[in-house]
């Protein structure tokens, strides 16, 4: 397995990466933001993976959720990233649940970390208060046209921070879903590993008129 791991073993040392491997995580969502989180930590060698979507690919979906290819309009998103995660990593399991968050919930299953990858609010105040209700941390994401936003919540309450309302949102840019992604699966891969990550701290990228990346940082009250 070391061998495997290699270049993580060289950043963190072989006891860390041995530990990943008695970690849970659930990812809410398979599409854009959860194939690049499938992509991103089902090859560090976590020990169980859950992928909770009820949807199906569609063919206007492929262009920026990499997981799917064209052949797979019809199929559940979920298993499709599950076989991906087993594919490149032979020490994590991975888990299809074709269902909702709250079909998921309902299912009480143990894990150490959620990460958001829906697609909308109300089910991410359903996940906030989840996680309230079970102690547990987890990542927020999200992502449209060029910019998105990036948190790891703990003590703070996005039902507080956020109004959660339905929004019809505007066009998202492949890449930009790629990038929010990749923060995400840094924040969730820092905390597994045992190393800092900054909590309750939201972290909003845009390109602004003239085509700079801007980071801005703001606290999220407690």
């Amino acid at each position: 397995m070391m061998k495997y791991f290699h270049r993580q073993v060289q950043l963190w040392g072989e006891e860390t990466q041995q530990n990943l491997q008695s970690k849970k995580i659930a990812i809410i969502g398979s599409g854009g933001l959860g194939s690049s989180l499938a992509f991103a930590l089902g090859a560090s060698g976590i020990g169980e993976i859950h992928m909770v979507d009820f949807d199906e690919v569609s063919l206007h979906n492929i262009h920026r959720q990499i997981a799917f290819k064209t052949g797979d309009e019809g199929k559940n998103k979920a298993q499709i990233n599950a076989q991906l995660i087993e594919q490149r990593c032979p020490f994590t399991k991975a888990i299809a649940h074709d269902c909702d968050f709250a079909g998921w919930a309902a299912k009480n299953i143990e894990v150490d970390l959620i990460i958001d990858a829906t697609d909308n609010l109300p089910t991410r105040g359903e996940i906030n208060e989840y996680a309230k209700e079970k102690n547990l941390p987890w990542v927020y994401g999200s992502v449209e046209a060029f910019h998105g936003q990036v948190c790891f919540i703990d003590e703070s309450s996005f039902s507080d921070a956020f109004k959660i309302i339905q929004k019809t949102p505007a066009g998202i840019a492949a890449p930009i879903v790629m990038h929010i992604a990749s923060l995400q699966a840094n924040l969730a891969l820092r905390f597994l590993a045992g190393l800092s990550v900054k909590k309750d701290m939201l972290y909003y990228l845009y390109f602004n008129d003239e085509g700079e990346l801007i980071t801005q940082k703001f606290t999220l009250p407690k």
